[in-house]
C-alpha cells in the first residue's frame, strides 16, 4: 500500500514532522508576503510591470499570496511527502476566493477569506469534538504531547477561538479600509493568537504526558 497522501494521525509513529520553525515560517511566510505586497505594490508593479495585468496593490498582493501559498504547500510535500490538512484546507479557500478576486476585479472576496477559513476550522474542531474526536492533534502534536482530556479541553478552547477571529474578522473589514484591514490581517490576528496561545500554556501544563511521567 503506497504512502498517504494527507499528514499521518499524530500517534502514527511513520509520521514525518517538519522543524517547528520551518513550520511556522511555512505557514506564515504567505501572509507576510501579502502584507509586503499589498503595503509595495505600486513599486513592484513599476520594478516588474507584468504584475501590472492584475490591478491595484491589493490585486497584486492576492496573486503573489497564491504563489507564496502554493509554494509552502509544496515545500511541505517536499520534505513529508504527504499535505498538512490545516493548511491545505486554508490554502484551498485562498486559491478559491483568490480566483475570485482577480476574476471579477472585487476584493470583498480575499477580505472573506479568513472569515471563511475560521469558520470552517471552528466548525471542524467542534464538529470533530462532538464525535469524541479532538483533531487539534493534527496542529500541535509535533510541539506538545498532552493526555486525551488536555486535547479535548484544548481542542474546545480553540474551536471558540476560531470562531472569534472569523467575527473579528467580519467588523474590521467591513467598517474599516483596505490597507487597515491588512494590517490587521498580518499584525493584528497574530498577536491576538500569540496571547491566546501563551494563555493556554497552563492547561497545557496541567495535561503534559511529560510532566505526568515525571510525578
Amino acid at each position: 500500500m503506497g504512502e498517504p497522501i494527507f499528514e499521518r494521525d499524530p500517534s502514527d509513529p511513520k509520521r514525518k514532522d517538519i522543524n517547528p520553525l520551518l513550520k511556522l515560517a511555512l505557514e506564515l511566510g504567505p501572509l507576510l508576503v501579502f502584507f509586503f505586497a499589498n503595503a509595495r505594490g505600486e513599486w513592484l508593479v513599476e520594478t516588474l510591470p507584468a504584475l501590472g495585468m492584475f490591478g491595484g496593490p491589493i490585486f497584486v498582493a492576492t496573486a503573489l499570496f497564491m504563489l507564496a501559498t502554493a509554494f509552502a504547500l509544496a515545500v511541505s510535500w517536499i520534505l513529508t511527502r504527504t499535505l498538512p490538512i490545516m493548511p491545505l484546507v486554508s490554502g484551498i479557500v485562498v486559491f478559491v476566493f483568490g480566483a475570485l478576486t482577480l476574476y471579477l476585479h472585487d476584493d470583498v472576496f480575499i477580505k472573506m477569506k479568513p472569515t471563511i477559513v475560521n469558520t470552517l476550522f471552528g466548525a471542524v474542531l467542534l464538529v470533530g469534538l462532538a464525535f469524541g474526536k479532538a483533531l487539534l492533534g493534527y496542529v500541535f502534536d509535533s510541539a506538545f504531547h498532552l493526555d486525551p482530556r488536555g486535547w479535548r479541553a484544548l481542542t474546545l478552547r480553540w474551536g471558540l477561538f476560531f470562531l472569534f477571529l472569523a467575527v473579528l474578522n467580519e467588523l474590521v473589514w467591513r467598517n474599516f479600509s483596505t490597507d487597515t484591514w491588512v494590517a490587521f490581517k498580518v499584525w493584528g490576528i497574530m498577536p491576538i493568537t500569540l496571547v491566546f496561545t501563551v494563555s493556554q500554556m497552563p492547561l497545557i501544563m496541567r495535561h503534559s504526558l511529560e510532566d505526568n511521567r515525571q510525578k
